[in-house]
């Protein structure tokens, strides 16, 4: 054998009668043959695995079918996926209308899931924002004791939920509304233009403010017929306020230039803010300590209930004063404000410049002059009656008059003979006891005691160093 083919030994050619070149024919034919029968095979083997995995795949009996019939396709397509809980379970066959225009799909469920009950719903959903043929049917399986839904079953309209696609919002709104949409992305666009890193700040406590709201709107359906009368009532408001929309224009102006105002403090706000975590801190403490003090309150409280009583009978008696008072007040108000220039006291106070220097510096002096001398008025203060009544007296003494004027007669009264009660007779008074009508040792007085005591006990007052029973004869 050389290079894989039968050669004659040397000289056997000339022992058999052999031609060299016959020979070396018949063995290619030979190989040709065996070539031929190994491509045939291996074309077989192919061709039986497509079958095998054709089977494998297509041939274990036909998928369970149903038909969903949806208000529209929301852009379903031949080759779509059915899903369940997320998972892919069946594809879409077909979708075709049928004679009210609705659109009907025809989908395949795998086995395992088959067949589906009665109270099965599904809904057309989105694979992500972005893209067109991107759907899929969301199948949420109805109870297993409910009734089998046959092979070729379908799924009524009642059953099933079409997608809402935005441009269908955007249709509903007229020209006017799609312009102000339009400014109102413009504006969030330049209000975030190079805030990104204020905004992704802002976006982490989005998630709470999601999950807050779902809780929100859970509790909110939880009674409907309440739900219901709420979102009648609040269509009733919105209606008000509409009729009122050239109110609210000028509402949306005055808050614009607020807003407007504000930024332009933007320095003393931020400093407002830094200044704000103190602030609570310290509103925290003063409300701890607050918690003390209601007891306190709950006492003052229900002291208080007997008198609120009479409150009502006095605003009633009250309100005739009011409605007096009303035109008092008007004028009032148009005295402070009045439209216009230099016509009112809003105006007169700002054109006074000598009023803001009292106020800043006289008043304050003033204030501290009354602070200091506040011990001495006290004091006056006690002496007021003997003040009055020396003053009172010495008006009473100097009453009569003559061609002279004004005189006072003075007569000291030594009496010499008092009166005993026993016989009835008067009787000499010893020359040492003719002063004892007169009070003596009174130095110790206290302030207001010139004056016999009202009966008020208003005086006199109690200070140190004073006798509270010096009074003068008769108190």
């Amino acid at each position: 054998m050389a290079n894989g083919i039968l050669a004659p030994r040397r000289g056997a050619g000339r022992d058999t009668g052999l031609d060299r070149g016959a020979v070396h024919q018949e063995l290619n034919d030979s190989g040709l043959r065996r070539s031929g029968v190994t491509r045939f095979a291996a074309l077989a083997a192919i061709l039986g695995s497509a079958v095998l995995v054709a089977l494998l795949m297509f041939g274990a009996g036909s998928s369970y079918r149903v038909k969903a019939v949806f208000e529209n396709g929301g852009q379903l397509v031949k080759g779509n996926q059915v899903r369940v809980g997320g998972r892919s379970v069946g594809t879409i066959e077909a979708v075709e209308l049928n004679d009210s225009a609705q659109a009907v799909v025809e989908m395949t469920v795998e086995d395992d899931l088959a067949p589906l009950h009665q109270g099965t719903t599904a809904t057309i959903r989105s694979t992500s924002l972005s893209g067109i043929a991107n759907r899929y049917v969301s199948l949420d399986p109805g109870p297993n004791d409910g009734a089998e839904i046959e092979e070729g079953g379908v799924l009524r309209a009642d059953a099933t939920s079409a997608p809402v696609d935005i441009d269908q919002l955007f249709n509903t709104f007229d020209e006017k509304t799609r312009a102000g949409l339009r400014q109102f992305i413009q504006g969030q666009a330049t209000q975030y233009d190079g805030r990104s890193a204020e905004a992704r700040r802002s976006l982490t406590y989005l998630s709470p403010a999601l999950s807050a709201t779902s809780r929100l709107t859970r509790e909110l359906v939880v009674d409907d017929e309440v739900f219901e009368r709420f979102v009648t009532d609040t269509s009733k408001v919105v209606g008000a306020i509409a009729e009122r929309r050239g109110d609210l224009s000028s509402l949306v102006g005055n808050a614009n230039t607020a807003a407007a105002a504000i930024g332009d403090e933007r320095a003393a706000l931020s400093q407002t803010l830094r200044l704000l975590p103190g602030t609570l801190r310290k509103t925290n403490t003063t409300f701890v300590n607050l918690r003390g003090a209601l007891d306190d309150v709950d006492a003052l409280v229900a002291e208080s209930k007997p008198a609120t009583r009479d409150l009502a009978p006095f605003f009633h008696r009250l309100r005739p004063l009011v409605e007096d008072a009303r035109p008092t007040i008007r004028d009032l108000r148009t005295l402070i404000r009045t439209s216009g220039s230099n016509n009112d006291l809003i105006e007169l106070t700002s054109k006074l410049p000598r009023l803001e220097s009292l106020t800043s510096e006289v008043f304050p002096r003033a204030i501290r002059t009354f602070d200091r001398s506040q011990e001495f008025v006290d004091t006056a203060r006690q002496y007021t009656p003997d003040l009055v009544g020396t003053l009172t007296k010495l008006g009473q003494v100097t009453s009569f008059y003559d061609a002279n004027g004004h005189y006072a007669r003075v007569q000291p009264l030594f009496s010499p003979f008092e009166y005993d009660e026993a016989s009835g007779l008067l009787r000499r008074t010893p020359d040492g006891s003719r002063l004892d009508a007169f009070e003596r040792g009174q130095s110790e007085r206290c302030p207001g005691a010139a004056l016999q005591a009202p009966t008020d006990a208003s005086a006199p007052f109690g200070v140190e160093d004073c006798d509270p029973g010096a009074v003068p004869p008769g108190g």
